[in-house]
């Protein structure tokens, strides 16, 4: 779709860890009103504003047998040949992944790539409804010929590499995206969604100047975003992002599943001294789904609740009783005590008031003069009553200097805030060519690798490694960061951040492809440094083709004969940076001229960690292992020897206390030299030096250590593998060593 033509159809999906919302704008019948799909499969008798987040499989297949509302059915829920594969949202992160893998490792998923194919399955089955449902309201065209826009929100918790990219790579595998003019973008976070959806939905209770905490408190994650009302003008509201947005994994599903737990024990207690004729764990997981719980979840803290409650325990006879205080069952209800429901929205109120005060704490410290007029509450848990009144009672009595005048408000509409905003906000763009959303402030600084001339009276390029320039002869720096953008600083989301280049070829050199790459670190932008260190990472190499660029318009530097310099080619470019929600995007331009479409511009996104080192907190580990490490491997940490299994123990036992140790743990590498496949080889030496640690929880501040690795690579099968690893590090660990394996230094 060209960038000037306007779309036939917007379409925003919010997708959830219980539920997914879809709201969209038909712009093919002249309409601008934002609408939202109400009739799903299943259910086309009712109306339903979301769809389950639900994907089922008969065992052992990995065609999906049905999705959403269909997944409701008996056949379906109460199936022993059914997997039912739900709550997967927040598991897309490879470290949370990891962390539910330690806290549940019978119900969490076994890898990565089995949570892709549940995204890729369940995106899959709703685009296919999607067309058929959306396809049949467009006016003039089809579904397969219209320009369709499709916007997709993420949490605040996502890193833009690997989740983000991975997210956008399967809903395009899932079929969005797959017609010439269809498209496929990240919109907005959660957070920011719902704010652009309260703004321009009640405009009226906002001020010019006022401060909005935003909180979208879901099934699966909680997003905040703070912004101030820039301008009002004719009830269309404007607003600017005052702090970098805050996320955690807080929300309504965690209610659900420590209620299942708490079924869950009393029927194992009940079944202890009468006999329960059905299996515990699936009567407790039926129980929590049922629409008794549900709707007694959703109402809780309303004026006309009663102190008691019960839930009807599936496939029991109604003459099953047990009067144990501990279980309380009769007539095969159980039954359960307000209190008890609400020690479980306790826990995630809790959580959720430390992350506001961590908010509100660290907009103080940046704008001190500054009061925060409302909290809004969007999502499903911010929709509960109890929450409300929760958020209103501590708020109330708060001692943050800058909430002494909060007002607690609900969004409109709060469990379809998020898939409203991004049409609302798209629709602004287009009418107005201005988002509501007008500026966002980075959440990490982002610069490139450059080199910068040397300055012998400058302090700061004392004792660095210089190279000289054949083409000029002058001194410089290599390895050097230019920051083009820094963490914290507003960046205009209609404008993109330009930084240009310039490159020095001879003049016969035919190369019209130069590498760039960029650099990310999560420092406060006070302290960055201006080269590579501990606390920076390459978020990606940008490959520049500049071979449709007319020749004529490149420099010709001393080419005259009388010249004693060499005769060189300089070429200028620009590289035009949008930084999105979650997101960073690249284009090419030279001489005013947008080069990049497809084939101009290559940006091959990089992982966290190196390929080869796959360290415990920053991968599922066990999956990790076996993708890096060769089953023959000869393993070595400090001076003590292990084989493959030996070397797994090693890094369990590791990430066992260093998890706790460290608040994150983190870890990563300055130089590494000799990386296998960087010039087409297979196998070859890597060696590295990094570094381990961060906050530690003793010492309450950041400390970090030295790491050294070197490995033999080696390739097995068409895959590269670590044949030889030897790892020294002087990071202090309490964890006991595992008996070693011994072996003999052995290079083939």
């Amino acid at each position: 779709m060209e960038q000037n033509e306007r779309p036939h159809m917007i379409v925003g999906v919010d997708l959830g860890m219980t539920c997914t919302g879809v709201a969209y704008v038909n712009l093919s019948i002249g309409s601008e009103t934002v609408r939202w799909v109400r009739k799903w499969p299943g259910r086309f008798q009712a109306n339903e504003n979301k769809v389950p987040t639900v994907i089922v499989y008969p065992s052992g297949s990995t065609e999906p047998s049905s999705w959403g509302f269909l997944s409701e059915t008996a056949a379906e829920t109460t199936a022993e040949d059914k997997e039912y594969k739900e709550w997967f949202k927040t598991c897309l992160d490879p470290e949370k992944l990891y962390r539910k893998q330690i806290e549940d490792p019978e119900g969490a998923p076994e890898n990565l790539q089995q949570v892709e194919m549940w995204y890729e399955d369940y995106m899959r089955k709703m685009y296919e409804y999607l067309s058929f449902k959306l396809g049949g309201e467009l006016a003039g065209v089809g579904w397969e010929e219209a320009r369709i826009e499709f916007v997709f929100s993420v949490p605040t918790t996502w890193a833009p590499v690997p989740t983000v990219e991975n997210f956008k790579s399967i809903v395009k595998k899932a079929g969005y995206g797959v017609h010439a003019g269809h498209v496929v973008t990240v919109g907005l976070t959660e957070a920011e969604a719902a704010a652009v959806h309260v703004s321009t939905e009640a405009p009226g209770i906002f001020r010019e100047n006022d401060v909005l905490l935003v909180c979208d408190a879901g099934g699966g994650t909680t997003d905040l975003s703070v912004l101030k009302v820039t301008g009002t003008r004719n009830q269309a509201i404007d607003l600017q992002q005052m702090d970098v947005v805050f996320g955690e994994t807080i929300g309504s599903a965690a209610i659900d599943y420590e209620f299942e737990k708490l079924v869950m024990r009393r029927l194992v207690l009940a079944h202890s001294t009468n006999p329960l004729p059905v299996d515990c764990a699936d009567a407790a997981w039926e129980m929590m789904k049922s629409r008794d719980f549900q709707a007694v979840k959703c109402e809780y803290g309303a004026p006309d609740d009663t102190p008691f409650f019960s839930i009807s325990i599936p496939r029991v006879p109604q003459t099953y009783n047990n009067s144990d205080p501990e279980v309380r069952i009769r007539n095969s209800e159980m039954t359960f005590e307000r209190q008890d429901l609400q020690s479980l929205f306790n826990r995630q109120i809790s959580k959720l008031l430390k992350l506001i005060d961590r908010q509100l704490q660290s907009l103080f410290q940046k704008f001190p003069r500054e009061q925060v007029a409302h909290l809004v509450l969007s999502g499903g848990l911010g929709n509960s009553a109890y929450v409300q009144s929760q958020l209103r009672e501590y708020y109330a009595r708060t001692s943050f200097p800058n909430a002494s005048s909060i007002k607690v408000s609900i969004a409109p509409d709060p469990q379809l805030a998020v898939c409203k905003g991004l049409v609302s906000d798209r629709i602004r763009k287009i009418l107005t060519s201005r988002s509501v959303l007008g500026w966002r402030c980075c959440r990490a600084s982002y610069g490139t690798v450059c080199k910068v001339p040397y300055d012998k009276r400058n302090p700061d390029h004392q004792g660095k490694a210089l190279v000289r320039d054949p083409l000029n002869n002058k001194l410089y720096i290599t390895q050097s960061i230019a920051w083009f953008v820094k963490k914290g600083a507003p960046v205009s989301v209609d404008k993109p951040i330009e930084h240009r280049f310039a490159k020095k070829i001879d003049a016969g050199d035919p190369r019209r492809a130069f590498p760039t790459t960029v650099i990310q670190s999560d420092l406060e932008a006070n302290m960055l440094p201006n080269q590579m260190n501990q606390y920076t990472r390459i978020l990606c190499e940008i490959s520049s083709d500049l071979s449709a660029a007319d020749e004529k318009k490149f420099q010709e530097k001393n080419k005259h004969f009388w010249s004693l310099q060499k005769h060189y080619l300089r070429i200028e470019y620009t590289i035009r940076v949008l930084i999105g929600p979650a997101d960073i995007r690249f284009e090419l331009w030279f001489d005013d001229q947008k080069l990049s479409h497809d084939e101009s511009i290559r940006v091959e996104w990089l992982p966290p960690s190196g390929c080869f080192y796959p360290f415990p907190a920053n991968t599922n580990w066990p999956q990790g292992h076996a993708t890096s490490f060769s089953k023959d491997i000869k393993f070595t940490f400090n001076d003590t020897h292990y084989d493959y299994e030996g070397s797994l123990r090693l890094y369990k036992t590791f990430n066992a206390t260093l998890g706790v140790a460290f608040a994150p743990f983190k870890h990563g590498f300055i130089n590494t030299l000799g990386v296998p496949n960087d010039n087409g080889d297979k196998g070859g030496f890597v060696y590295l030096i990094g570094w381990a640690g961060g906050f530690q929880t003793r010492a309450q501040r950041d400390m970090y250590f030295t790491n050294a690795a070197f490995a033999v690579v080696r390739e097995e099968e068409g895959q590269r593998k670590i044949v030889e690893f030897r790892e020294s590090g002087n990071i202090p660990n309490t964890a006991i060593l595992p008996p070693p394996v011994e072996w003999t230094c052995d290079f083939k």
